[in-house]
């Protein structure tokens, strides 16, 4: 939707989506409601997916900045998760005042003013990348990676993305970086849940887990200084983050939430860093849709992630995520350069 008609409209719409499954939520608090809510919800996620990236990349790369996409995008997503601060607080209060209705009204009118928002950000025409026009046709060779831009309706733009998504390979593995990394992500479903099977009492356990986020947001701000690192350096960091995850999984002690937010850090730090990587090796106005692509592997990832956490929990996900790591620096080498005759 985002690469065929607006990847700003698209925000516009997941914003007005996810306003809506709030409002279904609130009016019709039972489990027909929640689902159908979730429905919205989950529509809304899948619009937003891959446009803000877009957005972003296109909007940098016409003022010839693509290159602080890391640094911006790794602001974009501190911002992100910082909010979550005072929005639990606001939370908190509102929910004292006015219970589960005042809560979720006040969360439809932030969604819908987000869409609002979206709608005032300028957007880039879509298409490839700027290439050097006054060289002979016949003195250079195509490179494979460029593409042409979408020619027809929905489907033939979505048909295109995933061919380009699948059938390139520098595109390809940098997708299986991004999706397997992003993956990872669900474990902060788990974070307050460790805290208390690792004795911290319950009333504590917001204090407790909250340096999992701020540390996150740092390493997320990092990303940008850290994309000039070499892919070794990067393939390290992703691991000693999740052998902290596995000594603390191991350890089983309060201290161990201190352990995961040192990982998470670093974890987030990587998962900026890979998206820059993906948003580079991307050439076309199928943009979106690629990104998409590594959204929906990520979202496998995490069921997966789910359905693993009972073998071993937190130390299960560590050796996962080990394997990662190994593999890492292969998939974040910048590309070989094509041959030019």
């Amino acid at each position: 939707m985002a690469d065929r008609f607006s990847r700003r409209g698209a925000l516009a719409m997941a914003g007005v989506l996810q306003g809506g499954g709030y409002a279904v939520w609130t009016v019709f608090p039972h489990f027909t409601g929640f689902a159908a809510g979730f429905v919205l919800w989950g529509v809304g996620g899948a619009l937003f997916t891959g446009s803000m990236e877009a957005l972003l990349y296109d909007g940098l790369r016409a003022l010839d900045a693509q290159r602080h996409y890391p640094t911006v995008w790794g602001a974009v997503t501190a911002t992100g998760m910082l909010a979550q601060l005072p929005a639990a607080l606001a939370a908190t209060v509102l929910f004292a005042e006015g219970g589960f209705r005042l809560v979720g009204w006040v969360s439809v009118a932030g969604c819908t003013v987000a869409g609002l928002l979206a709608l005032r950000l300028p957007e880039a025409p879509h298409g490839p990348a700027p290439t050097q026009t006054h060289e002979p046709a016949e003195d250079t060779e195509a490179d494979q990676d460029q593409v042409a831009p979408p020619v027809g309706g929905y489907v033939a733009t979505l048909r295109a993305g995933i061919r380009e998504a699948i059938g390139l390979p520098s595109v390809r593995v940098a997708i299986l970086a991004v999706a397997l990394l992003v993956g990872f992500d669900g474990l902060e479903e788990y974070f307050p849940l460790l805290a208390t099977d690792w004795g911290i009492p319950t009333g504590a356990v917001p204090l407790a887990v909250v340096g999992i986020p701020l540390l996150g947001a740092a390493g997320a701000a990092l990303g940008g200084a850290a994309n000039r690192w070499p892919a070794a350096v990067l393939g390290g960091l992703l691991a000693v983050a999740f052998a902290l995850f596995g000594i603390a999984g191991l350890l089983h002690v309060p201290a161990g939430v201190a352990a995961i937010a040192v990982g998470y850090g670093l974890y987030r730090l990587i998962e900026v860093v890979a998206s820059g990587r993906l948003q580079e090796r991307i050439d076309g106005a199928r943009r979106a849709t690629i990104t998409s692509v590594a959204g929906l592997g990520a979202d496998l990832g995490a069921i997966a992630l789910y359905a693993v956490w009972p073998l071993g929990r937190l130390t299960t996900v560590a050796v996962l995520g080990l394997l990662v790591a190994v593999a890492l620096p292969r998939w974040l080498r910048p590309p070989t350069p094509p041959r030019r005759h």
